[in-house]
């Protein structure tokens, strides 16, 4: 049975051993159109969209649901309370999924109703919050050309920000993204955007074509392709995070088959976290051979506010997980999990009944497979599974 104590939540290793390595994930981060409208140095705001041909109508629908907003703000803004709570936990890898291009790029892509872009001067947002890794296998990072996403590539790594997920090629969208830990070891990120997500086909990289790692199908053959990578790459100790961006953007159902492909990866390509991201909101988590699957992290940061229609989704809640995993064996020894959410464009603690409507949510998805969530005195989420 694993669980997380209210001591963990200090960042220490709460077996006192040192031997746990705690990670920070959450869902997309989206600082791109509105957001960027906002931050220092705001991009062309001109968008294709059917309903909305400017970013600035994403802030003024914010401004409608929630009140004036201060601009410019300051680059760690949008971030807002999340940084007091990574000061908390001090995670030892901080690995986000970043669903916006980086670029003043203006090749966009031909018949694709949305385009996330945040101008590379405001990449200080990233930044502020120290984040290790943005996976940029999903279905916005090449929304703005090969241009946008060479752009996209350049500004992060010149930012000191390390990639996964995308390439100049094949071999490099391919390579995973390398955190090197300050007591040895690594934390390795390998990153995938599936055909359900929406990603395009003609997105993958090739010999010669960058683009992303894509999957064409979620199948067993897949899953073996994603094996010979990790394996390849990795070596004894590496704490292996396969990152995928699968899925729909509403519902909770969880198929047989995406289970299967999430056991596969552990079983077979010695995955120690299944990373999945694309839902608009939380999804399931599943601890399987003493391995974290999270199936869906929800939307960390976005610019919907004022957007109306899926309410009982609770959109504007998200999540900051963070899972504590065994050095030596890559096994999950806990996980805790802070509700947030998002208003103003900024990340706020997550109200008492939207932390109420989170526990609850997670307790009966989760249920399914033995695992359940608690809410302790200080708000933070715990889970329990197995005996």
């Amino acid at each position: 049975m694993g669980e997380v104590s209210r001591t963990a939540t200090d960042g220490t290793d709460p077996a006192g051993d040192g031997a746990g390595v705690r990670l920070f994930l959450c869902g997309d981060v989206m600082t791109g159109r509105g957001i960027d409208q906002i931050l220092p140095h705001p991009g062309k705001p001109h968008l294709f969209e059917a309903w909305v041909h400017s970013a600035i109508g994403y802030v003024e629908l914010a401004e409608r649901a929630a009140g004036a907003l201060r601009r410019p703000v300051d680059p760690s803004y949008p971030w807002g309370d999340a940084l007091g709570v990574l000061e908390r936990f001090q995670p030892q890898a901080r690995i986000i999924n970043l669903e916006t291009a980086v670029t003043t790029s203006e090749d966009a892509q031909p018949g694709k109703g949305i385009h996330y872009r945040m101008h590379p001067a405001n990449l200080p947002c990233i930044a502020s919050a120290r984040i290790d890794c943005c996976v940029l296998a999903n279905n916005h990072v090449l929304d703005w050309g090969r241009a946008g996403l060479d752009e996209t590539l350049a500004s992060l790594h010149a930012a000191g920000v390390r990639t996964a997920g995308a390439g100049r090629n094949a071999a490099q969208a391919a390579a995973p993204a390398a955190i090197d830990l300050a007591r040895g070891g690594r934390v390795l990120v390998f990153a995938y955007a599936t055909a359900t997500s929406g990603a395009p086909p003609d997105w993958a990289a090739g010999g010669r074509r960058a683009g992303i790692g894509f999957l064409a199908e979620i199948s067993t053959q897949a899953a073996d392709d994603v094996a010979r990578q990790t394996l390849a790459a990795s070596a004894a100790g590496d704490i292996k995070v396969v990152s995928l961006h699968w899925g729909g953007n509403w519902g909770f159902e969880i198929s047989r088959q995406e289970q299967a492909f999430a056991h596969r990866l552990i079983d077979v390509a010695g995955a120690d976290i299944v990373y999945g991201h694309s839902s608009h909101h939380i999804k399931g988590i599943e601890v399987y051979r003493d391995r974290l699957i999270l199936y869906g992290c929800g939307d960390f940061l976005n610019d919907y506010e004022g957007i109306a229609g899926h309410e009982r989704y609770r959109p504007d809640l998200s999540l900051m997980y963070f899972p504590l995993v065994d050095a030596a064996t890559g096994s999950l020894r806990e996980l805790a999990a802070v509700p947030m959410q998002i208003h103003r464009f900024r990340l706020r603690q997550a109200p008492q009944e939207g932390v109420s409507w989170l526990c609850a949510t997670l307790d009966r998805e989760c249920g399914r497979w033995g695992m359940h969530a608690m809410r302790a005195a200080d708000d933070t989420l715990s889970f329990h599974w197995g005996g």
